[in-house]
């Protein structure tokens, strides 16, 4: 998890002192009526959580009206094509998160385009994706799973939050890399998955770290792997998934986007007053809490980093032939 030194706060209250005066500064007077935040899924989420916070600070630290907007519906295409055919103005911001790249890969036809129709902001943070199972499961992790006979895991179920998302995609990886197989189980949301899991009848769920912990905190699931680069500081004792098949990562990730083509001033202006946000202390405590780490800040990290996700995803539907079903 990243840490925040003496001089990322001092260069943080620069940037938030420059970005302010930058507001004054601006011909266009931005901004100067509300700012609509859209996240693309319903109340009470992941998103929603990310969402509301930024707009809340941005409200108290910068005196923006940030209003949030959610806009629900297929797998987050609903709000997303909201926002690219939004005015490039600079009052419509998108919170995307990991669908904006397996949308990319899964679909076969969008309505719009997950790269050329908007201009990253920054990125906000991402959440591990874990591998759970139930207590009484015959695997402790994911080395004694892979020791199984494929015979018998062959008759092991997998669940997901659904067809072609993140942690399917991420379960379609495991079996490229290791040759095992299980049997997917599609859900229509995580929650459901998690909890058949619990009741026993899926062996096995993927999902992201905030959805699985109060089941792993209850004993009522335990952890195999977790899909992040080194081992969790809140789950250390839990191997990755690299350490029994190198190469495989998957988070459930934020970031802030805009219209393609808003002016370069307005995103700027974005940028400084997000970073500062994510910089302050509450903030960083309130994500943390939640199971949500630092990401890279910045327009050039989030585009290299979304043009790498799209990349891991689209190779895995290459490989596979895996499209997302409705």
């Amino acid at each position: 998890m990243t840490t925040f030194s003496r001089r990322d706060f001092v260069t943080s209250a620069l940037a938030l002192a420059a970005g302010s005066m930058a507001g004054t500064a601006f011909a266009n007077g931005y901004p100067n009526r509300p700012i609509r935040l859209v996240v693309p899924y319903g109340a009470g989420g992941g998103s929603d959580f990310v969402g509301r916070l930024l707009a809340q600070k941005l409200t108290e630290t910068q005196g923006w009206n940030v209003v949030v907007d959610n806009k629900a519906g297929a797998s987050s295409m609903i709000g997303t094509d909201a926002v690219a055919k939004s005015p490039a103005d600079g009052y419509t911001l998108l919170l995307a998160d990991t669908a904006h790249a397996t949308n990319a890969a899964v679909v076969p036809k969008l309505s719009f385009d997950p790269v050329k129709d908007f201009a990253p902001i920054t990125l906000v943070g991402s959440s591990p994706q874990l591998l759970v199972a139930h207590p009484s499961f015959p695997a402790n992790n994911l080395k004694e799973l892979l020791a199984l006979p494929r015979s018998q895991t062959r008759q092991y179920s997998v669940g997901s939050p659904g067809q072609g998302s993140a942690p399917h995609l991420l379960y379609e990886m495991l079996k490229l890399k290791t040759g095992m197989e299980l049997v997917h189980v599609p859900y229509k949301g995580g929650a459901m998955a998690l909890n058949d899991a619990v009741g026993g009848q899926v062996s096995m769920v993927i999902n992201s770290m905030p959805a699985c912990m109060p089941h792993i905190e209850a004993k009522r699931l335990k952890v195999l792997a977790i899909a992040s680069p080194a081992r969790h500081p809140k789950l250390p004792e839990v191997q990755t998934f690299s350490e029994s098949a190198p190469g495989i990562l998957g988070s459930a990730w934020y970031g802030l986007m805009v219209p393609a083509n808003t002016p370069a001033d307005v995103q700027r202006q974005l940028d400084l007053a997000i970073q500062g946000v994510l910089k302050l202390p509450d903030v960083h405590a309130r994500l943390s809490n939640a199971f949500v780490d630092s990401m890279p800040a910045g327009s050039p990290a989030f585009t290299k980093f979304l043009k790498e996700e799209m990349a891991r995803f689209q190779d895995v539907v290459k490989q596979t032939g895996v499209t997302q079903t409705s």
